[in-house]
């Protein structure tokens, strides 16, 4: 690995930890609508893996979808545009953080049904197998949608047909508000993936590299033919279901642990120091890029203009 491609995974991640506290701060000073469901903490999942696929490759994604479009390519410019719920939006401010869509990078989009992403990816997948172009689909989701009937239907079929499809759970321990143990007897997500003959992998969420590597296994596998794997990344979010989550289902000594020893950026930035001797002044010139990017993403979105309602209807058919 290089020193490009590893600078490159920070600041993937950092760009997506800056966007989510930026969009944090400018909901709660009312600048933006709606509900918000931030990945704060998760950044190591879709920076890994997003970074194992090609540009024209699909990404299927949840209602906690901000990092996962990010580490596709996507403009935090537009995306900002988007949360404000202006028309320069890459959804024109129809989208919003639930529904946040950029095909130009190939995203599939963020879906506000549980699991239900999971199965536009599947028909992504089929898509690529019959047309014979060699793609592949990373499928997000959480533990939550594991679940649930429509995840293990995809799974069904995917293995069946062979699908080009990389299944990604991000477990952050809780579905909304229930703690992993009170919704599933089994340990490890992954070993759902025997059920439908396919591999179980666990990953250590908080490790970008670990991410890489699994992923780069799963889509090589899938590229050759050989159908869909199952990787659960153990994650953790810093913030709660969506802001203004009052937390009452875990503690802040356990968030603040979490903060402390299992930051996913920290962890990275301190690999990088030590084991890939990576000069100090190089990250904090990302650090600067990122946050004047951010800086103005916001006047981007606040100086754009709102959706012209005479236009309601476009848009929304094929």
């Amino acid at each position: 690995m290089d020193k490009k491609f590893l600078l490159g995974l920070y600041e993937t991640m950092f760009r997506i930890r800056t966007f989510e506290e930026e969009v944090k701060k400018q909901f709660e000073d009312g600048n933006i609508p709606g509900f918000i469901h931030l990945g704060s903490g998760q950044e190591a999942v879709s920076a890994g893996a997003c970074a194992a696929i090609k540009p024209d490759d699909n990404i299927g994604s949840t209602h906690r979808g901000h990092a996962n479009l990010i580490a596709k390519g996507g403009r935090t410019d537009r995306m900002m545009a988007e949360l404000f719920a202006r028309e320069t939006g890459s959804c024109k401010g129809r989208g919003g953080c639930l529904h946040i869509t950029d095909m130009s990078v190939g995203s599939l989009g963020a879906n506000g049904i549980v699991a239900a992403g999971i199965i536009v990816a599947n028909g992504a997948a089929l898509s690529a197998k019959l047309q014979h172009n060699n793609k592949v689909v990373l499928t997000f989701f959480g533990d939550g949608a594991t679940n649930q009937g429509k995840f293990h239907e995809a799974m069904n079929l995917a293995s069946l047909w062979a699908l080009p499809n990389v299944f990604i759970c991000e477990n952050n321990l809780y579905g909304e508000a229930t703690p992993l143990a009170k919704h599933m007897k089994i340990k490890d997500i992954a070993v759902r993936a025997k059920a439908y003959d396919m591999p179980g992998v666990v990953v250590d969420g908080q490790d970008v590299l670990a991410v890489f590597d699994a992923v780069t296994e799963a889509v090589k596998r899938a590229r050759e033919g050989k159908g869909p794997t199952l990787i659960e990344a153990k994650t953790y979010r810093f913030h709660g279901h969506h802001i203004g989550d009052p937390e009452t289902y875990r503690t802040k000594e356990e968030v603040e642990e979490w903060m402390e020893k299992r930051d996913p950026i920290k962890l990275f930035k301190a690999k990088l120091l030590k084991e890939f001797k990576v000069n100090a002044s190089d990250i904090d010139s990302i650090d600067k890029k990122i946050l004047k990017e951010i800086e103005d993403a916001v006047k981007f979105a606040a100086q754009s203009p709102t959706p012209d309602p005479s236009n309601l209807t476009e848009n929304v058919y094929a």
